[in-house]
Order: C-alpha cells, then sequence, then structure tokens
C-alpha cells in the first residue's frame, strides 16, 4: 500500500497579520475514491490536491485585495468602490459562510489590472451560478469557473477549479492547466448574500469579487453592474 506522508501546510487567517498552521496528516491509499473516503478525510483533501500555484494564491490573497483596490482608486473609482460597501471590503466576512446548494445571481467585480493601460476597475452584469453538493459552477457567461468548495475555517471556505471559456461545454479538471486552474474564498457578507475571491487570475485583474445572491429556481438573475 502507498501512503502520502506527512506535510505541513501554512495558511493566513481570515484577519491581517495572523497565519494559521495546518498540520495535513491524511493517508491516502493508491486507488481510494474520494466517495469512499470518509467525510472527515474528504473535507481535508483540497490540502492535497492544492498546487504550489494556487498555495501562493491564497498566501497573498489580501495583497492582492490591497493593491486591486489602490490601482482601482487611483482610476477614478472611488466613488463605484464606495457605493458596493462590504461586497469589497476584504475584512467583512462574516462566520458560518457555507454556501447553500440552489442557483445565484453571481455578479463581478475586477479590481484591478496586471499591466498598465489596462482598466483597474470593471462591474459585469449578474449571470446565473449553481452550487450543488460541493460542487460549483457559474452557468453562463463568457468566463466560467467550475470546481469544488471545501470547509476551511469558521469565516471561509475555499473553492478549487479551472475556468471554461467561451462556447467551451465544460472546464478542464483542477491541476491540468496552470493557467486555468483558480483558487478562491467563499465568504458570507449577509444575511443571504455571499462572495466568491478569486485572487491573481491569470488574466485581467489583480482580483475578482463575485457576489453570490438566492435567486428562485427559474428565475432571471437581476441585472447587475456598477
Amino acid at each position: 500500500m502507498i501512503v502520502k506522508t506527512l506535510k505541513v501546510i501554512r495558511l493566513p487567517l481570515v484577519r491581517p497579520g495572523a497565519i494559521l498552521a495546518f498540520v495535513v496528516a491524511l493517508p491516502i491509499a493508491a486507488g481510494v475514491s474520494l466517495a469512499a473516503a470518509p467525510r472527515a478525510s474528504r473535507d481535508s483533501l483540497w490540502r492535497l490536491a492544492i498546487t504550489s500555484q494556487d498555495r501562493g494564491r491564497l498566501r497573498n490573497w489580501r495583497q492582492a485585495w490591497v493593491v486591486g483596490l489602490e490601482q482601482a482608486r487611483a482610476a477614478g473609482e472611488g466613488d463605484a468602490i464606495a457605493r458596493e460597501g462590504v461586497l469589497l471590503d476584504p475584512d467583512a466576512g462574516l462566520e458560518n459562510p457555507a454556501l447553500p446548494d440552489g442557483d445565484y445571481a453571481c455578479r463581478t467585480i475586477k479590481l484591478g489590472h496586471k499591466t498598465a493601460g489596462q482598466l483597474a476597475y470593471v462591474a459585469y452584469p449578474a449571470f446565473r451560478c449553481r452550487m450543488a453538493g460541493d460542487r460549483f459552477v457559474k452557468l453562463s457567461g463568457s468566463q466560467r469557473p467550475e470546481g469544488h468548495v471545501w470547509p476551511f475555517d469558521p469565516l471561509r471556505m475555499i473553492f478549487l477549479g479551472a475556468m471554461a471559456l467561451g462556447d467551451e461545454p465544460r472546464a478542464l479538471d483542477y491541476g491540468r492547466d496552470a493557467d486555468r486552474d483558480m483558487l478562491g474564498v467563499v465568504e458570507r457578507i449577509g444575511a443571504r448574500r455571499w462572495r466568491l475571491v478569486l485572487p491573481q487570475p491569470t488574466w485581467e485583474s489583480q482580483i475578482d469579487v463575485v457576489e453570490l445572491v438566492p435567486v428562485a429556481a427559474g428565475a432571471n438573475p437581476p441585472a447587475g453592474g456598477a
């Protein structure tokens, strides 16, 4: 039997300056399926699946957010940022972050830019996303994150997934293409309001903040935008 060895991954807490040491001691025998693993083990598997690139994204999520806000304000978007309130406040996460199953209106705001001359603030209209079990997928739009959501700490869930583009029927599996891989943090920011935060995406922005608001089955998501 082949058993993975013990390793330690250090990840940041929600509040600045704090560090949480995760000791990963999860023996996974070759050939054991995720479905067959105990629930506690399944909840920990993201720590084994996460790539080194996404460990860096998770470690530096706050820096990416601060840089994105600074670039957007420098571009004259301070009023737009202020109108969004807690959505764009990096410290607004509340306890009990689990995202219930169902459909959501998901509205993306891109903060910052990768290169000079790019827009530093872009707000898109709402599209439709869905949470089912531990799987999250954006159902419409030209850039569609798709992947799994895992427990992390009392204020956050972890999203590991990949980006589907254009008319592609689905995203690649996580870990297949570093340019498409995505690391996200799910937080609750209101009674029935969540956000998916995607630091350092491959293209365009410093950080993407996706507002998630439940919608009734069959209903169209509300119009969004800045």
